[in-house]
This record gives C-alpha cells, sequence and structure tokens, in this order.
C-alpha cells in the first residue's frame, strides 16, 4: 500500500492557507495532511482544530527556507511526501496522479506535474513564462529514458521549469537528509533538482496542470525576485552546468525572464 502525505507549509498569517487546506483534503486519492511550521500561532492553530490536522513544530525555525524545506520533507514517514506551499491550491486528481504513476515507476526520486499560475484570483494557464517551461520540460517526456543523468538534468540547464509546489519527493529513493540548500534564499528548489539528478533513479513528469501556484505581491518568490541576490545565485547553479561566459550570459537572460513572476 504506497502511502502519500502533504505537508502544509505554514508561514505566520496566510490569506491563502485555508484554500490549500480545502484543496489538499479535497483529493480523490486520500492523502494524508499534516501542517508544518516555525511559526505556531492562533490563526494556524484555529485552521488546524477546524480541520482535525496535526501541527507539527519546526525546531530550526529562522535558520531559513532550506531547513524549512527538508523539516516538511522529512518530518512524516510515508513513501511519497508533497510539501504544499501555503498559498497554493491543488486540482482533486493531484494525488491519485502521482501515486498511480508511482506505481508505474518504483524508482522514481522526483515526481512532479504540470502547473497553472493563479493570478489575481484567475487561473492563467498560458503565458510567456509558461510556454518557456512546457519546451524546457519536453526531454522528461519520455519516461523510458528519464533515469538517465543527461536526460534529467537537461530541462535544468538552462534555468528551472519545476514548480516546487507541485513535486512529490520519492522518500525510499531520496536517503540523503538534506537535500535543499541552507546557504540560498531562492534557488533551494533548483538546487535540490540537480543535486537529486546525479542521484540514480527516475524524474517522473506528469504531463497535465494539476496544481496552481498563486502569483501576488506577498509571496516568497515575488519578495526573492526583487533581492538583489537572486543573480548571483542563479550563476551560482548554471556554474554547475556551464563553463563561465556562457553562466554569466544565461544568468542575464534568466533574469529578464524572471521578471514576469511579478504581478
Amino acid at each position: 500500500m504506497i502511502t502519500h502525505t502533504f505537508v502544509v507549509l505554514a508561514y505566520k498569517k496566510s490569506r491563502y492557507l485555508e484554500s490549500c487546506i480545502q484543496s489538499v483534503l479535497n483529493q480523490e486519492f486520500k492523502s494524508n495532511v499534516v501542517i508544518a511550521t516555525s511559526t505556531r500561532n492562533a490563526f494556524i492553530e484555529q485552521l488546524a482544530n477546524k480541520y482535525s490536522l496535526k501541527i507539527i513544530d519546526n525546531p530550526n525555525a529562522g535558520k531559513g527556507i532550506g531547513y524549512d524545506f527538508d523539516f516538511a520533507r522529512t518530518c512524516v514517514d510515508t513513501d511519497l511526501v508533497t510539501i504544499a506551499h501555503q498559498d497554493d491550491v491543488y486540482d482533486p486528481t493531484y494525488s491519485k496522479e502521482v501515486v498511480n504513476y508511482y506505481w508505474k515507476y518504483k524508482d522514481a526520486t522526483l515526481l512532479f506535474t504540470d502547473y497553472f499560475e493563479v493570478r489575481n484570483g484567475k487561473r492563467v494557464y498560458e503565458n510567456t513564462n509558461l510556454k518557456i517551461k512546457k519546451i524546457m520540460l519536453k526531454p522528461l517526456h519520455n519516461k523510458e529514458k528519464s533515469n538517465r543523468k543527461f536526460i534529467k538534468r537537461l530541462p535544468l540547464m538552462f534555468g528551472n521549469p519545476i514548480c516546487c509546489p507541485a513535486v512529490t519527493f520519492c522518500q525510499n529513493n531520496l536517503n540523503v537528509q538534506t537535500l535543499f540548500a541552507n546557504d540560498m534564499k531562492c534557488n533551494i528548489d533548483w538546487s535540490a533538482w540537480e543535486i537529486a539528478s546525479k542521484m540514480d533513479g527516475r524524474f517522473v513528469f506528469v504531463n497535465k496542470p494539476l496544481m496552481g501556484h498563486r502569483i501576488h505581491e506577498e509571496s516568497t518568490t515575488t519578495e526573492i525576485i526583487e533581492d538583489n541576490n537572486r543573480s548571483k545565485e542563479d550563476y551560482e547553479i548554471f556554474r554547475r552546468f556551464w563553463i563561465t561566459p556562457v553562466a554569466k550570459l544565461l544568468t542575464k537572460l534568466y533574469s529578464n525572464s524572471e521578471k514576469s513572476n511579478k504581478v
């Protein structure tokens, strides 16, 4: 019996947290749901009580986003774990799809779906940013070859096309306690995918938009893009794939493309 858990990563008081909780509880495949937080407060406790959810307190409070993500990934004991960001939502078939694909590909390290954006309360399935990411992910359409190191790394060589909250971690095949970079603010997920791409196992891409990533002024992604450290971290990741001149050029191009994340 394959088990799957949504770990809802809650921080302070998000007005979208309840929508996220409702979406993960409303799955056709009934996954486990817990809340992980380093900022326990009355608001989070009220929602946890309303939906009878367990709160797991993160002992690494204040150390950084990387610590928060690794804690959320490892704080439960199930085959599959999805870190649900508090602002985002999931379609009812998300769990069913990832579990079914895990049945087919038991060597998977990461299972992830396509996604749509939620802007001003509306679902956006097509824009320039989403189209580019779809193109970047084409090498992973062939699942029979997606266990090959080059195929897994190819989409990551030009940027980060994998939406972090759309990812389900296959814990049995990820034998690492630390996957997310603790010295980064914005590219912790891209760095994690790069690390995972060098491990044995398969990247399984479910080519269906089954979760919604909310773009708004208060989101962590929007805040980080405005941080001057963004380009520095982009360059650091590109250097894992490319020589210095190419890495510098890609960093400049990538910086321009990420501006579409602004509201």
